[in-house]
């Protein structure tokens, strides 16, 4: 270790050891990513729930704070997944179940059976894609250090999200909700097992990662009924649990689940707008931002930007992903944590997401100078270069160049 990192590590240890955390002082730690491996105790995730605004800056009141969130998220855990699950056990064991006013059948929006119903279209959806979360690593497939006991309590007799699943008649492909124009949602990378079966099953009072990060996806349908799921959600939640999961700190890694549903929540707050498919063309949603990328482009690199536009390469052909999915799908899971160290801890993380776009662009300016549309097409859909560090670096330059 250099005697530069080694400083960085102090500077860092001293500033989330003092009673008031300096905001600014960790943003631009974080942003040199100096908040890996920033020793035991301290706890690898501890930044992101302050850059995430869970925790405020004032260390006295983080105690009371998590304690409250995380009672409140057993709450939405007994409200949107036990109690339903056991009215689901004894819907139909009388036939007080099924009455003229609420059957299988009734259209009725308050039907119980209506909204069971449509909680599992999406679920199904939710399955589908956090069971190929990150494929090219075992992590999301092994079990948790830390099930949640009130879901696998053996006492409890309910139908759990697994169970639902597994039970359920309906095919996943009828409950598809792709994004228009997401029809390359996924990098030619990362490849997927054939078959969903392919996933060793865990055993009664075990659960895996990817169930984990299920659950969260579901309560955040649940209470955000007006974006729900959509997919690519599922590779935003990913690097965050990961990241509290995987945390040296056993008190970060017990109570992922509950603080990386509220940090998602936070972050889904910021870009939310990308997943709604009527706010696109709005000044807040994803179309505006693709063009976005091209202006900055244009402002930093005439040349290729004219390239591009010659050849008739749309932003939307790689930028979309780019964007929506904050680069979650461009490189290994390390370096996408690394890249939102960065992207966190910038005043304007979205602004300079748009110039770690642009950085990706005239890094490999020589190559799409030269390449014909195919060439140039397979560049940016399966971008080249893996050095998150260069490119962090080339947009801080393009930053600091303004």
């Amino acid at each position: 270790m250099s005697r530069l990192h080694q400083s960085r590590i102090a500077d860092f240890q001293e500033v989330l050891g003092e009673p008031t955390v300096a905001l600014s002082k960790l943003r631009e730690l974080c942003f040199s990513g100096e908040c890996r491996g920033s020793g035991p105790g301290l706890g690898r995730g501890c930044p992101g729930l302050i850059l995430l605004n869970y925790l405020p800056v004032e260390k006295a009141l983080w105690s009371s704070l998590l304690k409250k969130q995380r009672d409140l998220y057993s709450q939405f855990l007994k409200e949107m997944i036990i109690q339903p699950g056991i009215a689901k056990a004894n819907l139909g064991v009388s036939r007080e179940d099924v009455t003229l006013e609420d059957h299988p059948l009734n259209p009725n929006p308050d039907s119980r059976w209506n909204t069971y119903f449509k909680d599992n279209e999406v679920l199904l959806q939710i399955d589908k894609d956090v069971r190929r979360l990150y494929p090219d690593m075992a992590f999301f497939q092994r079990p948790t250090d830390y099930p949640c006991l009130l879901i696998l309590d053996p006492q409890n007799e309910f139908e759990t999200l697994r169970r639902r699943v597994e039970q359920t008649t309906l095919k996943s492909q009828t409950v598809a909700r792709n994004r228009s124009g997401v029809t390359n949602v996924s990098s030619p990378l990362k490849t997927t097992p054939s078959s969903l079966s392919e996933y060793e099953v865990l055993p009664n009072g075990c659960e895996a990662h990817w169930e984990v990060v299920e659950r969260i996806l579901f309560i955040y349908a649940k209470l955000n009924p007006g974006i729900a799921y959509v997919q690519g959600m599922n590779e935003i939640v990913g690097p965050l649990y990961y990241t509290f999961a995987t945390d040296p700190n056993s008190e970060w890694k017990e109570h992922a689940e509950a603080d990386t549903f509220f940090c998602f929540t936070n972050l889904m707050a910021e870009i939310r707008d990308n997943f709604i498919k009527s706010l696109d063309d709005s000044q807040c949603g994803i179309t505006y931002k693709m063009e976005k990328v091209y202006s900055t482009l244009k402002e930093k690199d005439v040349e290729l930007y004219l390239k591009l536009q010659e050849q008739n390469i749309k932003p939307q052909f790689f930028a979309f992903r780019w964007l929506t999915l904050l680069l979650s799908q461009e490189f290994l899971l390390p370096d996408v944590i690394r890249i939102w160290d960065s992207l966190f801890a910038d005043d304007k993380r979205f602004d300079f997401l748009l110039l770690v776009c642009c950085a990706m662009l005239t890094l490999i300016r020589d190559q799409l100078l030269e390449g014909d549309f195919t060439l140039n097409m397979r560049l940016l859909q399966d971008y080249p270069i893996s050095d998150v560090h260069l490119i962090l670096k080339k947009a801080k330059e393009l930053q600091d160049s303004k």
